[in-house]
């Protein structure tokens, strides 16, 4: 049994095995050829066409003679073909178009093996031509009596068909066999395409119905004429014209790369400019910054040297100034009162500064006093009155034979209290010579102002001797022992008038120190 089992076939689109039908194994030749000639399109086709349906032919009459005359002389084909599924559709949906044949038991199978099989002729299938004869002698040769049951061996009936499906296969766009599944889808497919296909039709068919109900007219005809030159016209004049504008625009490209290129070229120049700007900003970024630096630093030094111009040595040196009702000099106390009391050392130190503050504008003027010279020591600072032997008068020379140097002590032993005047007769002396010597250091600045116009001119209240008109003079007037009508003196005095004084004193000593450092800065500009 499993010796004459038939192997079994493949779905050609699935691939899954497939059993063949019985009726398919036991074919005979009649039914043979009844599958074999159904799949032949051209008689169909030749009947089911009638040109007396179409108002019109849609193509020439030299090819329907063409196609007529090729068909009556075409064989069958025994080769497999792609033919196009629209190319059945066009003639409607009859065996043609079927893409698997399903064969039951018929009555051809029912005919017994000795009985020669006849092929079943019907009115609309007409006889085979002397072409096909071959192919019919050949197909009966090759199903013979091995189709039939009990008869043959199963290497003929596999033979047989496999030749009956690969003619299936060469004459339709389908593969056989099929299995049932596909060949549902295959039916669904190519139900969609038959209504395309007579969708389609029916749109052929209505628009030559339309094309034969519009026939145009002669009128028609002649407008239509007069309208195709006026467009040819327009044509010829529109190619014309295109042809001036593409002929225009070509030398517009010309001149757009050309411009491109200079622009090109300026965006170069631009960014090798921005590079040069870029570079020359850093340079004078960093001079910029270097000028601020210097400039700042000249700032400081111009402020540091205008600073040091006004400072005096003068002024650090002798600090003049004052303590409610007292004069002070480097914060040392010049004058005497109840309350608050000063006692001697301090007005000492206090009248020994003054001194040498007078002894150093003399120097730094250049002037020597006459009959009197300065011995500034501090706490124990005098005066010495040089005079001539005899006559009692104030000698200008330093040193000689008829000179005599009489020294007047600027301090007191403070054995005695100030209120005792009579006891004070030395430091008297030495208070009247140190105001003759401010006079004369007065008048010299002032001699020096009018000849000079230098100076603090015109400042002052008065003149030490009368004549200082436009110089300088002191601001309080001295005379003898008194100064701005105050005596000196500490025994003609109360302390009240003796501290005024010692206050008046000390101003004009602070005087002559504002004019010594103008005169010194009046130097220093000259100098620059």
């Amino acid at each position: 049994m499993a010796k004459d089992r038939r192997p079994a076939l493949s779905c050609q689109q699935c691939r899954n095995p497939i059993d063949i039908d019985a009726s398919i194994d036991q074919l005979n030749p009649a039914a043979f050829k009844l599958l074999t000639d159904t799949t032949v399109p051209g008689q169909q086709q030749k009947e089911r066409h009638n040109p007396s349906r179409q108002s019109r032919p849609t193509y020439p009459s030299s090819r329907h003679q063409t196609y007529e005359a090729a068909i009556q002389s075409a064989r069958n084909p025994t080769f497999r073909r792609n033919v196009p599924s629209s190319r059945h559709g066009q003639y409607g949906s009859h065996t043609t178009a079927m893409s698997f044949i399903n064969v039951d038991v018929s009555e051809s199978m029912m005919v017994t093996p000795s009985s020669p099989p006849a092929a079943p002729r019907t009115p609309e299938r007409p006889a085979p031509t002397q072409s096909a004869a071959p192919e019919m002698t050949r197909r009966a040769s090759a199903a013979g009596t091995s189709s039939s049951i009990g008869g043959g061996s199963l290497a003929d009936g596999l033979e047989t068909t496999n030749r009956m499906f690969e003619i299936l296969s060469s004459r339709s766009d389908i593969d056989h066999p099929i299995c049932v599944e596909c060949t549902e889808l295959l039916v669904d497919g190519l139900s969609k395409r038959l209504n395309m296909a007579t969708r389609e039709r029916d749109a052929y068919v209505d628009y030559l119905r339309r094309a034969n109900t519009d026939v145009p007219s002669a009128d028609e005809l002649s407008a239509a004429s007069a309208a195709l030159a006026r467009a040819k016209k327009a044509e010829t004049s529109a190619l014309t014209t295109l042809e001036a504008l593409e002929a225009e625009k070509a030398a517009l490209d010309a001149a757009l790369a050309h411009e491109e290129e200079e622009a090109r070229a300026c965006d170069a120049e631009e960014a090798s400019f921005w590079a040069q700007r870029n570079a020359f900003a850093i340079t004078l970024h960093e001079f910029s910054a270097q000028r601020d630096a210097l400039a700042a630093k000249h700032a400081h030094d111009a402020d540091v040297l205008r600073a040091l111009q006004r400072r005096s040595v003068y002024n650090d040196s002798f600090n003049i100034t004052h303590d409610n009702h007292f004069a002070t000099i480097n914060g040392l106390r010049l004058g005497r009162l109840s309350n608050p009391y000063v006692d001697w050392p301090e007005l000492n130190a206090a009248w020994g500064q003054t001194c040498l503050l007078l002894a150093t504008l003399a120097e730094r003027l250049g002037f020597k006093f006459a009959g009197y010279e300065l011995c500034p020591m501090g706490s124990t600072s005098a005066i010495v009155r040089l005079e001539h032997k005899g006559s009692g008068e104030a000698a200008d020379a330093r040193s000689g034979p008829g000179v005599t140097r009489h020294k007047l002590e600027l301090f007191s032993s403070g054995d005695f209290p100030i209120n005792f005047g009579f006891t004070h007769r030395k430091i008297d002396a030495a208070m009247v010579a140190f105001l003759e010597c401010l006079r004369q250091l007065g008048e010299f600045v002032e001699t020096q102002g009018v000849h000079t116009a230098g100076g603090l001119g015109g400042l002052g209240g008065g003149s030490a001797g009368g004549s200082g008109v436009g110089g300088m003079s002191l601001p309080y007037q001295i005379r003898k022992d008194r100064i701005h009508d105050q005596s000196i003196k500490l025994s003609v005095s109360k302390d009240e008038a003796w501290t005024k004084a010692c206050k008046y004193t000390l101003t004009c000593c602070k005087f002559l120190l504002a004019h010594a450092n103008n005169m010194e800065s009046s130097a220093g500009r000259r100098g620059r």
